[in-house]
């Protein structure tokens, strides 16, 4: 059992130089009952954009709070006390601003072991202790409710999450052995592994209610008062907490091994064997049905320091630093008040595609969204499907009725292009092929206003081209969606050499508008992420043509990291999209891309792999097979030859995409691949992974970042 008093934190006081020190303020407040609560109130002075963190300086005053409180509580002065948040937030978790300073993976345990601590001092106060989770409960925010004996939570709070595999680390300050001993183990896997994988997915108050994480849920407007009054109620004995998911005996023999068999046969399946924390938080969680809450906070603490200090960690540091800061201030943006006001939406097309457009248009923007296609009846599918999707969200209670139909009411269908007169912003989803896109725009550019927006979700072909023959090609702007639209989020804004800053302005605006994250990129073949994924796919079509067999092919991927193979990857998109792509790439690159004809053929078969129940591909299909044979050659490649290759091939494309102006910078890639590919925070998109790898070095003989992202030690 490790001795936190006897250890030495201050080999980390330099770490406290610049962090946003969380006050803990206290206040006495006599209950109904006569009893006396000690409240403690964490506030950092900033307003809610910038949340509470727990640095070492802020976890040292906590930590000498509850150290007094523990006296008092001792003399008889107080009989409880409890802890809550400044305004709409409780706590974002642990200060990660200076993370990288930490220095070794000494001073790392020594972080892990301060907060373990500190915050399991809120449980051996010699009172009860109660969690009032008022707002936003991260990481080390939710671990400041674990550790204490009661919680309750505001019905309005924004989110509640221990979301640390996400960033390549675990909940290391009592989540991993506190959570699954107060939910069972089901419930802790859903909150600890699965949502930080599904796109860091967090818990809204009721389903932290449902799950058990807390033990009460009262509205918004009361909060702090109806939380003192059932605190008071639990102190004499009125109020009985039902802590009805807590794990027994039986769970802890029989249902605890079999989860954790699941759990670890659904990770091998969806992320594969290298990323590092979901496979520790695993263990982590499997070892906390049993021993003593000492010994779980000290694996906690070397699990912790290990991932820390690792490569894993740096770059998802770093990913993160893009996604919420880079993200959000786009590099090359022209400034948004050029933009135009955009009061109705115009969509060429009527498919699924420009349906998906239609949906997302309208429910963002609320403006009239017009679709229209060659005939009626494909106009009417279109609206149809975009009505049931509006229906689906009704159903989900998700919109209400009133918004719903006025959602129904903003969307028409016609055939009539005329009724594009009015429209500020148009965009097609029509046929992959300049000629069709440039005669729908050049039939659409003779009825729209002179200042309207023309746009393009081309995927790969010359933006600049498929405005050649427009009046005004300074009005067309490429604006790239990604699959499925309503669910990724980035937006590749594509700059020909004519456009205008208005309509660049706008496409910006618009995608803020539509909750995406946009990057500008110039008019290259494929712009970034198909770019970069046609060198994956070309390169594990080219093993399979040498004669390596599929499934071969797919885990010599697997050290990417990617969240599915390349096989995988094309099967998702379409045969045919794939195909066509391929080819675009090899026409503009011949050199550096590879494609083969018999793809096309492939393309046409109605089934190309077979696959195992967790979607990986294993195999072709006997159709596949057969179309393959004649093409396929007999030299199979070994995985580390194929691995080097794609490597080797992502560095170089890389570079030369930085060299040709392509994005400013190789952050602006990393961010695509991110946003729009799932390229894992682990790899830092793909950058720092290709430097650490000695790729880059190999490629063009340097690295990318200067010095590379690498762990601490």
């Amino acid at each position: 059992m490790t001795d936190y008093d006897a250890i030495d934190f201050s080999p980390i006081q330099a770490l406290t130089a610049g962090e946003v020190v969380t006050h803990s303020r206290v206040r006495d407040v006599t209950l109904p009952s006569g009893k006396r609560l000690a409240l403690i109130t964490l506030d950092n002075g900033r307003d809610h954009t910038r949340p509470n963190t727990l640095g070492p300086a802020t976890l040292t005053e906590l930590g000498e709070t509850l150290a007094a409180l523990t006296a008092r509580a001792k003399a008889g002065e107080i009989d409880a006390v409890a802890i809550t948040g400044k305004q709409y937030i409780l706590a974002a978790g642990a200060d990660l601003s200076d993370i990288s300073k930490v220095g070794s993976k000494e001073n790392a345990k020594l972080i892990a072991q301060l907060g373990h601590k500190v915050l399991g001092m809120l449980g051996e106060l010699g009172v009860p202790s109660f969690a009032f989770v008022n707002g936003l409960a991260l990481g080390g925010g939710l671990e400041i409710a674990l550790n204490s004996t009661y919680r309750t939570v505001d019905a309005s709070a924004a989110a509640i999450a221990l979301p640390e595999v996400f960033l390549g680390i675990i909940p290391g300050w009592g989540g991993a052995y506190l959570l699954p001993n107060l939910i069972g183990i089901e419930n802790a896997l859903e909150v600890v592994i699965s949502n930080p994988l599904k796109q860091n997915r967090m818990l809204k108050p009721q389903q932290a209610f449902d799950y058990g994480i807390v033990d009460a849920i009262f509205p918004a407007a009361n909060y702090l008062e109806d939380s003192l009054r059932w605190a008071d109620g639990v102190l004499t004995g009125a109020t009985k907490v039902d802590r009805k998911n807590e794990p027994g005996k039986i769970e802890r023999l029989t249902k605890w091994p079999i989860a954790i068999k699941m759990a670890r046969g659904m990770l091998e399946s969806k992320i594969g064997t290298m990323p590092r924390s979901p496979y520790v938080a695993l263990d982590l969680l499997d070892k906390a049905k049993s021993g003593t809450k000492a010994e779980g906070f000290a694996r906690e603490d070397e699990a912790l320091a290990e991932l820390v200090t690792g490569d894993q960690f740096a770059a998802s540091m770093y990913a993160f630093d893009l996604v919420q800061k880079r993200a959000k201030r786009p590099v090359g943006a022209p400034d948004k008040d050029l933009a135009k006001k955009v009061t109705k939406v115009g969509i060429i097309g009527a498919g699924l595609m420009a349906s998906q457009f239609a949906l997302l248009f309208v429910r963002k923007l609320q403006v009239p969204v017009l679709i229209t296609d060659l005939d009626q009846a494909r106009v009417d599918k279109g609206v149809a499907y975009i009505h049931e999707e509006i229906g689906k969200l009704e159903a989900k209670g998700r919109l209400d009725g009133d918004a719903a139909n006025r959602l129904r009411a903003l969307v028409t269908g016609t055939t009539d292009k005329s009724l594009y007169a009015d429209c500020d912003f148009v965009i097609e989803a029509v046929f992959e092929e300049v000629g069709v896109k440039q005669e729908v725009f050049g039939e659409i550019e003779k009825i729209i206003a002179e200042d309207a927006i023309l746009a393009t979700n081309t995927s790969s072909l010359s933006v600049e081209e498929i405005g050649a023959k427009l009046a005004h090609p300074e009005r067309l702007v490429g604006f790239h969606f990604f699959n499925p639209v309503a669910v990724m989020p980035l937006i590749e804004i594509v700059k020909t050499p004519q456009t205008s800053d208005a309509a660049l302005s706008t496409a910006f605006v618009v995608a803020r508008g539509l909750g995406k994250n946009a990057v500008l990129t110039a008019d290259a073949p494929g712009f970034v992420v198909n770019r970069l994924l046609a060198k994956v796919m070309g390169e594990a079509a080219r093993a399979v043509y040498e004669g390596t067999p599929v499934a071969d092919v797919e885990k010599a991927f697997g050290p990417l990291g990617l969240p599915m193979g390349p096989f995988q990857l094309i099967d998702l998109v379409g045969w045919k999209v794939a195909a066509h792509v391929q080819d675009t790439m090899v026409r503009a690159f011949p050199d550096r891309f590879y494609a083969n004809e018999n793809f096309h053929a492939l393309a046409e078969l109605p089934e190309v792999v077979e696959k195992d129940k967790g979607g990986r591909v294993t195999g072709f299909t006997k159709a596949a097979e057969k179309v393959l044979k004649p093409a396929v050659g007999k030299t199979p490649v070994d995985a580390a030859t194929i691995l080097a290759r794609v490597q080797d091939g992502l560095a170089q494309e890389i570079k030369i995409m930085l060299d040709e102006g392509v994005v400013p910078e190789v952050e602006d890639i990393d961010l695509c691949l991110i946003l729009g590919a799932g390229w894992p925070f682990i790899d830092g998109g793909a950058s720092p992974y290709l430097d650490r790898e000695g790729a880059s070095e190999r490629a063009f003989g340097g690295t990318f970042h200067t010095p590379p992202i690498r762990g601490i030690g």
